[in-house]
């Protein structure tokens, strides 16, 4: 059998140039029992809409689409004004929670130490001031070299990280 015309129809069906009544005849051949193995790949394409005609849509369809659609209700909760403040009670506990924790620590670390803060009980401990002197500009002078090395680092650090406006300062 020739299958050159409904060739040339699905030629003209894939640039959208058939009619209507050239595609019920596509859909038609299709239908048949008889395909060649070589338009067997477009059977599906053109049966495809007779059968979801027989199939249908089902009975429970319309049920399932409005259960999808429709919202849940939600019922209203009254909230209090202790209720709206408890995430601010929480956290100013936790706050206060914080400061005892720090204030106890300090006091355990400090408890040893006794200050005394009345200058008048001060004594002097060197006997020669040139060399109180020497040992206080010693400890001055390794403070200092102390520091420049901090600050010669915290440079180093913000030159490495891309810090180049702490440099101008």
């Amino acid at each position: 059998m020739d299958y050159k015309y409904i060739e040339q129809l699905l030629e003209r069906y894939w640039q959208c140039e058939t009619s209507l009544e050239e595609e019920s005849e596509l859909r038609a051949f299709f239908s048949k029992g008889e395909i060649p193995a070589h338009l067997l790949q477009y059977r599906d394409l053109f049966v495809y809409q007779q059968v979801q005609r027989e199939t249908g849509l089902g009975e429970d369809f319309d049920a399932r689409i409005l259960a999808q659609v429709e919202p849940p209700v939600v019922k209203a909760r009254r909230l209090t004004l202790v209720g709206r403040f408890m995430p601010l009670f929480k956290a100013a506990a936790v706050v206060a929670f914080m400061l005892s924790l720090g204030s106890v620590a300090q006091h355990t670390f400090f408890a040893n130490e006794t200050l005394d803060y009345n200058y008048d009980t001060y004594t002097d401990t060197y006997d020669d001031p040139e060399v109180a002197y020497k040992q206080v500009s010693s400890a001055l002078m390794m403070l200092s070299e102390g520091i420049n090395k901090s600050q010669d680092q915290n440079l180093a650090d913000s030159v490495r990280l891309g810090g180049v406006d702490m440099i101008n300062e």
